[in-house]
C-alpha cells in the first residue's frame, strides 16, 4: 500500500508527522491559500496525469500575493515538489492534490498580515467522485449570498472565505439537495458552492462574469475552450438572472473536484428534460478524456508523472 506522505517544512515526511500547533495563526483566522489539483490515473496507459498543474500554481501564487504569504517557491519549484511527492507516494489511483500556503506563526491576537511568518505544505490523497451520482444533480438556490470582492476576494482560493460556501452547501444537503447555487448581493447568479456555472440556451453557452464574484476557474476555462474549439459554440460571459436558469435548455457545473456535473433540477423545477443535456454530455466526455491523457490534442494540459 502506498505511503501517506506530505511535503512539510521543506521536506517529505510521513503524513502523521506533518502537524502544526493549535496556536497557528491560519487555524484561528483562515489566513491561508490553497489549491485543488487532480492527479488522474490512466489504467490503460499505466500512467498518472496531473491536469493543468502549472495554471493551478499560477493562481496559487496570485492568492499568496493577496494574502501576503511569502513562500520561497515559484511556480516551477512548486510543480517539481508536486512531482517528487507523487513519485514518493506511488499512488496508482485518482488523487486530490492539496497545496496550502498559510500564516504559520504561533501567534494569536494579531491581525496584521505583514508581521506574520508564512509556510507551505502539500498533501495528496486518494479521491474519487465529489458528488456521488452518474446522472444530473438536484440543486437549490442558497439563502446565503456569495461574498463580494470588496469583502474577501473570491477569485482565488482563500481558506477563510470558504465558510461562505460551506454554509450554503450544508444548507442544501440538509434540505435534501445535492448542491446549492449562490447569488451575488445584487441577485445575479454567481456559482455553485465549489464549482463554476454554465447555462445553455438556444445553442449558446453562457457563464457568469468573473466579476460576479466567482473563482477564476481552470476547469471553467477548459470547458469554454472545448465548447469553442470542438463544438463551435458561441461562449458568452455575462450577468445571469436566477429565473433564466429555470428556462435554460441545460445547466452544468465545473470544478476540479466536480469535473463537469449536469444540473437536472433547480428549486424543484426541471432544467430542460431534467436529465443530462447533449451539449453538457459532449463537453463532459471530452473533458474526461483530456484529464486522463486520452486526448492527443489536449495532452499539453497534462503533466505526466513517471512512476516506478
Amino acid at each position: 500500500m502506498p505511503d501517506a506522505l506530505a511535503y512539510f517544512r521543506g521536506k517529505i515526511v510521513p503524513l502523521s508527522d506533518a502537524r502544526v500547533s493549535v496556536t497557528t495563526h491560519a487555524l484561528h483566522y483562515g489566513t491561508a491559500v490553497f489549491e485543488g489539483i487532480r492527479g488522474n490515473w490512466n489504467e490503460g496507459h499505466k500512467k498518472m496525469y496531473v491536469f493543468r498543474m502549472r495554471e493551478h500554481y499560477e493562481r496559487f501564487i496570485q492568492g499568496c500575493r493577496i494574502m501576503m504569504l511569502d513562500i520561497p517557491y515559484g511556480v516551477d519549484e512548486l510543480c517539481q515538489i508536486t512531482i517528487e511527492l507523487l513519485q514518493s507516494c506511488g499512488y496508482r489511483e485518482d488523487l486530490y492534490i492539496r497545496p496550502l500556503a498559510y500564516k504559520s506563526e504561533e501567534r494569536v491576537a494579531n491581525l496584521k498580515l505583514h508581521e506574520l511568518a508564512s509556510d507551505f505544505t502539500l498533501i495528496v490523497v486518494p479521491f474519487g467522485a465529489y458528488i456521488e451520482t452518474d446522472g444530473a444533480i438536484n440543486c437549490c438556490t442558497s439563502s446565503w449570498r456569495r461574498i463580494d470582492d470588496t469583502i474577501i476576494p473570491p477569485r482565488v482560493k482563500i481558506s477563510g472565505h470558504y465558510v461562505n460556501s460551506i454554509l450554503a452547501k450544508t444548507e442544501a444537503v440538509l434540505a435534501g439537495f445535492d448542491e446549492a447555487i449562490m447569488l451575488t448581493q445584487n441577485g445575479d447568479v454567481s456559482e455553485g458552492t465549489g464549482e463554476n456555472l454554465f447555462m445553455v440556451t438556444n445553442g449558446v453557452l453562457y457563464s457568469p462574469l468573473v466579476g460576479d464574484n466567482n473563482l477564476t476557474g481552470i476547469t471553467r476555462d477548459s470547458a469554454m475552450t472545448l465548447a469553442r474549439n470542438e463544438l463551435g459554440l458561441e461562449v458568452v460571459e455575462r450577468a445571469i438572472r436566477r429565473s433564466e436558469l429555470y428556462l435554460a435548455d441545460e445547466v452544468f457545473l465545473t470544478g476540479t473536484a466536480a469535473h463537469v456535473t449536469p444540473v437536472g433540477t433547480l428549486d424543484s423545477r426541471d432544467i430542460g428534460n431534467g436529465g443530462i443535456g447533449p451539449i453538457t454530455r459532449e463537453i463532459r466526455d471530452m473533458y474526461l478524456d483530456a484529464i486522463r491523457g486520452d486526448s492527443e490534442k489536449y495532452l499539453n494540459w497534462c503533466t505526466e508523472v513517471p512512476l516506478e
